[in-house]
């Protein structure tokens, strides 16, 4: 083997050990995340439950546990954590049942909204106030004239 080609390998392989590194940092932080919000928020509980067992629940039961939740209390990192969760649940199913790991449903007129993306909707409603906000606490400016 010739030195460039032993150095390309060298590169590669440390390339390959950095992503490794990254990969477990990343997932380390991401369970550090859902551990924080089932400390500050432990209504979520049940939710990640059901998360973590999918292939024991249906949709239904996980759009009524989320639901059942004020998410206007929880704070936007946390319905992050929520959607990861969710989103890493699904993917692993999915991939156990030899299915894509993705399908959004995207672009399939006629067609219900995935679980997911109504999850999504509850947490992040459209055309309305961010979740969190409180409507009424602003003051009206007032004029110069009162």
């Amino acid at each position: 083997m010739g030195e460039l080609s032993m150095k390309r390998k060298a590169e590669r392989d440390k390339k390959l050990e950095d992503s490794k590194k990254l990969l477990h940092w990343w997932s380390a932080w991401h369970r550090e995340q859902a551990t924080e919000a089932l400390a500050k928020y432990p209504d979520l509980a049940e939710l990640f439950r059901a998360f973590k067992n999918l292939q024991h629940t249906r949709p239904v039961q996980v759009l009524g546990l989320a639901s059942s939740i004020d998410w206007s209390m929880i704070d936007y990192d946390t319905k992050l954590t929520v959607v990861h969760e969710c989103n890493s649940a699904i993917t692993r199913y999915r991939e156990k049942h030899s299915l894509e790991p993705i399908d959004d449903g995207v672009g399939a007129p006629g067609k219900p909204e995935t679980p997911f993306r109504q999850l999504k909707t509850l947490l992040f409603p459209p055309n309305g106030a961010p979740t969190g906000a409180q409507p009424g606490l602003s003051k009206p400016h007032r004029s110069s004239k009162e």
